[in-house]
């Protein structure tokens, strides 16, 4: 009888933090592959789903109450791992911007542009987890998981630049996604700091579940003179 695999759950944890988007990972202490960086998770305990298994191997780098969004990435079978055949099944979970989970001595946000070296084939799937999350901010709402309950178009257009790795058209942003009814304004402005300037309005995201909100769209570059 052929016996049955190993299985295992991992995360792609993404924040936009300083302007950036990080993914957190921690330092393996144990062979194989000690002192490289790998995603948080572990094995799948008996008689749990995917999902559970998941939330309790983040619940030990991060307060998963603090995760604003989870989802099933990709599952990948490794029949060269070193303790047998290994069926993996990958999640991408965000973080808004205005939270900053605790996390443990030997986890650490990095940039994605900045990553140190990763165990296993943990870069490519970050790579995934990066394209999955660019992808759903063109045709969903789903950048209400990486921002603040409340924000300023520029605010927002800032998450969406670190996030989407180009610039982004303030004005295009806000006529795009209030066309899509995806914000709406709060009816308060915030004042504006030091340097000066008039309030601007605060808006926020109408519901902070996913939704699609055209499937065809792809949110481009910001041309020269926009």
């Amino acid at each position: 009888m052929t016996a049955q695999p190993a299985q295992s759950t991992i995360a792609v944890v993404l924040q936009v933090r300083d302007g950036r988007l990080q993914a957190l990972v921690w330092q393996r202490a144990r062979e194989p592959q000690s002192g490289r960086w790998a995603l948080p998770g572990g094995t799948l305990a008996a008689g749990e789903s995917l999902e559970q298994s998941i939330r309790r191997h983040l619940a030990a780098k991060v307060d998963v109450q603090e995760l604003s969004h989870l989802e099933q990435l990709e599952t990948a079978v490794d029949g060269a791992a070193s303790a047998g055949w290994q069926v993996t099944t990958a999640y991408l979970g965000l973080v808004p911007t205005h939270l900053d989970p605790a996390i443990p001595a030997d986890t650490r946000w990095h940039p994605l542009e900045a990553l140190p070296p990763l165990a296993f084939d943990n870069g490519a799937t970050i790579e995934r987890g990066r394209d999955r999350l660019q992808a759903k901010l063109s045709y969903t709402n789903l950048g209400f998981a990486l921002a603040p309950p409340e924000f300023t178009i520029s605010e927002l257009r800032a998450i969406y630049v670190a996030a989407l790795g180009h610039a982004v058209s303030a004005t295009n942003l806000q006529r795009v996604l209030l066309r899509r009814g995806v914000l709406e304004t709060t009816g308060e402005r915030r004042e504006p700091g030091p340097s000066g300037g008039r309030p601007a309005a605060l808006f926020r995201f109408r519901t902070r579940t996913l939704a699609i909100t055209d499937q065809f769209a792809v949110l481009r570059p910001q041309r020269a003179g926009e």
